[in-house]
């Protein structure tokens, strides 16, 4: 899941960033209004978390700019405006939802997985595809009830698959979901993967469509 986070407080940007890498997401990092809207123009990431103050533009106009060209894209509020006014502003305005400073890190995590649950094909924290769970909220996988450690990049690339069971995703929206802006990627990568994954998931669990990408079916298909 690729986040663009739009802080311009580096500090706590930084801050944000890195504990949003270690829960598994992909983080790009921008510190105005006008460097998100024009980062959103690649339409590479999944969900916002938009400050409001802002030094070039107020973040309701931010916000209202993204509805205007991305209606159904996730954008969660993260401000030090509190009062319950500038909260019905801001859900008003377009917000999925809104958290006043200061914040709980786990609080934040918990309010994305509930954005994360509305856009992918899972209901819950813990999916299930055949004989193969994923729990979001743990970071864990397990094969008929048997845990299997997986290094970083193959859980994300796994919790991409899976959430998007039935669904074809083509090298480059695979590597959109691992690797943040400046990051180096080579052609293989994707690949290399795949099949590092494939050697720890059951038999034909992970299936290439040819010139396409991947897919992992859904149960019966």
């Amino acid at each position: 899941m690729r986040v663009l986070l739009v802080e311009d407080d580096k500090p706590l940007s930084n801050a944000l960033a890195r504990s949003l890498h270690n829960a598994n997401y992909t983080v790009d990092c921008v510190y105005t209004g006008n460097e998100a809207l024009s980062a959103l123009h690649a339409a590479q990431n999944d969900i916002v978390i938009l400050d409001l103050g802002l030094p070039d533009q107020d973040g309701i106009d931010v916000l209202k700019a993204i509805r205007k060209r991305m209606p159904s894209l996730p954008v969660l509020i993260l401000t030090a405006r509190d009062k319950t006014t500038d909260k019905i502003c801001g859900l008003d305005a377009g917000a999925d939802d809104y958290l006043a400073k200061p914040f709980e890190i786990a609080e934040l995590l918990a309010r994305l997985r509930v954005l994360e649950r509305r856009l992918g094909t899972a209901s819950q924290s813990l999916i299930t595809v055949k004989n193969v769970s994923l729990d979001t909220t743990h970071h864990i996988v397990s094969i008929d009830n048997n845990e299997v450690h997986l290094p970083r990049r193959e859980f994300m690339l796994l919790k991409a698959l899976i959430e998007n069971a039935g669904r074809v995703l083509s090298k480059h929206q695979l590597e959109s979901k691992l690797y943040e802006w400046g990051e180096e990627v080579a052609s293989n990568t994707i690949e290399v993967h795949i099949s590092n994954l494939r050697k720890k998931m059951p038999d034909d669990f992970i299936k290439t469509v040819r010139g396409v990408g991947y897919c992992i079916s859904k149960p019966g298909g």
